[in-house]
């Protein structure tokens, strides 16, 4: 119990922490605490917990923190991440099972060694859970193009497997409903030599190194492609806009709120250069968005998720 939450949670075999900063557990490294922060023992922990827990406390899952802003109030809620209990990944076949808190990289790479193509994960830093949730994808493979199902725990701590087709897909997007817990995920990849594959993962990895801040504390892409796309997020090439060239295109590559900045590298990678408050970050993309709307009319659409308060006045 604290003053702010004044009833006990249910009891539970992992960690529950309270009023836990959040600003470590994300790559831009900004955000007040959470309420409560629950690291689940394993699914049965999750479950019991999330049965147990009266329908009004909001809950809100984390993976790695690295396509996220929260506010500086922090959030009022149960934030949920999952670790060592939930990463196992196995491979049969031509299925690749994860767990929701296996990295993307780890798949792409242990899919590699089994002949199994999942290099498009190679390059995104996130994890599974995260990828499925937001449909992640690049170099034209999306999660929706390999996923066969997915495990969660709804809010009700019920247990269920979901097919694809049942997450309804879209550019950046699956209809998952609020404080649904993904566990596990199964996707199917294509036969290719394990060498050949990582040979591949090897120039991807170049490529991205070249050309984004990769060692800088940012959330990867800002805002998504202002283009239209079809279910599985493949781009219409009649409309296909790059949100880093409209954005360039506005004068705003380099364009700077106290420790926010638009890198210079790239132009859609919002970064803290040191000291930046989630509010400054979020600032300053407001601000590109209205520039780029006003000099081109082109609405930009946040990709970075961006939850909680505000910081009190």
């Amino acid at each position: 119990m604290t003053q702010d939450m004044p009833y006990s949670l249910p009891p539970v075999r992992g960690t529950l922490t309270a009023n836990r900063a959040l600003a470590d557990l994300t790559w831009l490294h900004v955000g007040g605490p959470a309420d409560w922060l629950f690291q689940p023992a394993d699914a049965q922990d999750l479950a019991g917990f999330l049965a147990a827990l009266p329908a009004g406390i909001p809950v809100f899952p984390i993976g790695v923190g690295s396509n996220l802003i929260v506010r500086d109030g922090g959030l009022r809620a149960v934030v949920i991440r999952l670790g060592r209990g939930f990463n196992a990944i196995e491979v049969a076949g031509d299925t690749i099972r994860a767990g929701a808190a296996a990295l993307d990289a780890h798949v792409a790479r242990k899919a590699a060694d089994a002949g199994r193509d999942l290099t498009f994960l190679r390059t995104i830093p996130g994890s599974i859970g995260g990828a499925v949730r937001m449909n992640a994808g690049c170099y034209g493979s999306y999660a929706a193009d390999h996923l066969l199902d997915v495990t969660v725990v709804t809010r009700a701590g019920e247990v269920k497997t979901l097919t694809a087709a049942d997450l309804h897909f879209a550019y950046r997007h699956s209809d998952l409903p609020e404080g649904w817990v993904i566990t596990s995920a199964t996707f199917r990849a294509d036969p290719c030599k394990p060498q050949d594959l990582h040979n591949k993962m090897t120039d991807q990895l170049a490529k991205r190194d070249a050309s984004q801040p990769t060692k800088a504390r940012s959330a990867g892409s800002t805002f998504r492609n202002p283009a239209g796309f079809s279910s599985t997020g493949q781009a219409d090439d009649v409309h296909d806009l790059k949100a880093w060239k409209v954005i360039d295109d506005a004068g705003m590559r380099g364009a700077t709120r106290r420790g926010a900045q638009m890198s210079g590298m790239h132009p859609n990678f919002l970064i803290n250069t040191g000291g930046a408050t989630a509010a400054d970050l979020e600032e300053l993309g407001e601000e590109v968005r209205k520039r780029v709307f006003e000099t081109q009319g082109i609405t930009l659409e946040w990709e970075i998720r961006r939850v909680g308060e505000p910081a009190a006045e």
